[in-house]
């Protein structure tokens, strides 16, 4: 079946090694995150074997899943959880993120009936506008939160470069840092989490300007992809062709590069630009926007071919300049940036085959 992709487990493996190596030089721990493989069981058993330890996702139902399959925990749940799932979250999370004070209370009457007491880091905002309680607030909450019978605060963390697009640094690292300082002074808590961030954050290990006492990341993309959107490049030491796609050709034919008639807007809203370069020798690959995004797709045997643009279940492609002569029925491999592995793995119309 195409399109499909192919998931080289031993590539995945390398980035985990490498970056677990990295992160262990500034006393910081990763949580290895499956969320944009849907909780694929194979790419989180290749997690635990390159030594990391926690699994992250943000899905409780990956998480069931993965347990079911025989992956062992500790798992974390990224994402702040519903209060409609909350039993679950119990059951299947041994850490959870949260930034409620309301979702702190169910968690730790359903940890009551559970006979369990569930470990959470509690999310701290320090810009970047998605999950967490407002820094300037953050004390009284967290403190508040401590009180709950049922949830035991074991850290505090930040999300950044998610929504926003603020990028992690020394200064928000720092603030990070001086609210868990102020909780353990004022209260007497131990907070042992600092859970500084994700794959944006690693330019400070890598610089060396990461604050001490941040210690711990959440490694996604930068693991399976080898790449860092929030900061637009691909991150050194690791490799980016861990997931390849295979998509088939369902039409070839010259056209012209501009399209006859008035242009409105497409499928998703967008107006379309054109360049005026005469007939050129086009392909339409069955696959579109349901299964990947047009704009993180990168030709894998030619770099002359050129992406144009993708409807929901087309993507059309500039085959003038390839050295290949390709036909009709023939496939074409891509690597993959990190909208287009979410997009694949969650499409039930994109083949999964495991490498």
């Amino acid at each position: 079946m195409y399109p499909k992709i192919y998931i080289y487990l031993d590539r995945i493996y390398e980035n985990a090694k490498y970056l677990k190596s990295l992160c262990e030089k500034s006393k910081v721990e990763i949580v290895g995150v499956t969320k944009v493989t849907c909780g694929e069981p194979y790419v989180a058993q290749i997690l635990k074997s390159s030594g990391i330890n926690i699994i992250g996702d943000s899905r409780i139902q990956n998480i069931k899943n993965m347990k079911n399959f025989g992956i062992n925990g500790p798992f974390m749940l990224l994402r702040i959880p519903m209060i409609s799932e909350i039993d679950d979250v119990v059951k299947y999370a041994d850490y959870t993120l949260i930034s409620e004070l309301k979702v702190a209370d169910k968690l730790g009457e359903a940890s009551k009936n559970f006979d369990k007491i569930s470990k959470v880091i509690y999310m701290v905002d320090l810009g970047d506008l998605r999950e967490g309680v407002w820094l300037e607030d953050a004390i009284d909450e967290i403190s508040k939160a401590m009180r709950i019978k049922g949830i035991d605060v074991v850290g505090i963390g930040t999300n950044l470069g998610c929504f926003g697009g603020v990028i992690p640094d020394k200064d928000n690292m720092t603030e990070l840092i001086n609210i868990k300082i102020k909780i353990e002074e004022q209260f007497g808590n131990s907070l042992y989490i600092v859970s500084g961030g994700n794959t944006a954050a690693l330019p400070l290990i890598e610089n060396k300007s990461l604050p001490e006492g941040i210690n711990q990341f959440r490694l996604g993309e930068s693991i399976i992809c080898g790449t860092d959107a929030t900061n637009n490049r691909e991150v050194p030491g690791t490799r980016q062709d861990t997931i390849i796609l295979e998509a088939e050709i369902i039409e070839l034919k010259e056209k012209p590069s501009i399209p006859k008639g008035a242009i409105g807007y497409d499928a998703f809203g967008r107006k379309p630009q054109f360049e005026d370069k005469g007939k050129r020798l086009k392909a339409i690959l069955a696959v579109g926007e349901q299964d990947i995004s047009p704009s993180s797709i990168m030709p894998l045997d030619d770099e002359n071919i050129e992406i144009l643009h993708a409807s929901s279940d087309h993507a059309i492609v500039d085959l003038t300049e390839s050295t290949i002569s390709y036909k009709v029925g023939d496939k074409i491999r891509f690597k993959l940036g990190y909208s287009s592995v979410l997009k694949a793995f969650t499409s039930p119309y994109v083949e999964k085959v495991i490498l």
